[in-house]
């Protein structure tokens, strides 16, 4: 079963639209602003269609009782590395390469990773967020599933080799 939508939280709404509808090309379909449990407050919740089977939302959060100086981003602002909470959208192996060239061309550093069953590439949202556009390159399969129960059970499971890591350069781009 597909997810509606994830909502995160934003503090600076309009760098997040920009974002979300330029480098991701996503659609705002839906706004909905609304009170808040304090009195006087608000906030107002956006709708972003990914192209699937589920949408992402944003809040602007409008209300004296939450700190106007929160961190949004879900890994970093716990203390944890970058890459530990992020957000994974499906793409086609073909289109990475031009979802590549967006974040590029919109000034965004991007990191490339092989991990045997999938690709992915990765940049930084406005929020903090590390955002992931991930093409399958093989359906998983029984020997998968097997393999995931083994390591799942393990107490001390064999850590594989880490994968190529490519870094593109998005101020590098520019000086080419």
């Amino acid at each position: 079963m597909a997810f509606h939508h994830v909502a995160l939280a934003s503090r600076d709404l309009e760098a997040t639209h920009r974002f979300y509808t330029e480098a991701m090309g996503f659609e705002l379909v839906k706004v909905v602003v609304g009170p808040t449990d304090t009195p006087g407050g608000w906030a107002k919740h956006l709708f972003y269609d990914t192209g699937g089977d589920g949408m992402i939302a944003f809040w602007e959060l409008h209300d004296e009782a939450i700190p106007a100086e929160f961190d949004p981003a879900i890994s970093t602002g716990l203390g944890l590395p970058a890459w530990v909470n992020h957000l994974a959208f499906r793409a086609e192996l073909d289109d990475l390469g031009q979802h590549q060239e967006r974040w590029l061309d919109l000034g965004h550093d991007v990191v490339e990773i092989d991990h045997g069953f999938c690709v992915s590439i990765y940049t930084v949202d406005p929020n903090g967020v590390l955002v992931e556009w991930c093409a399958d390159t093989r359906p998983l399969d029984e020997r998968d599933r097997a393999e995931a129960s083994a390591l799942l059970a393990d107490p001390h499971p064999p850590v594989a080799p880490m994968p190529d890591v490519r870094f593109h350069s998005a101020a590098e781009r520019v000086r080419a």
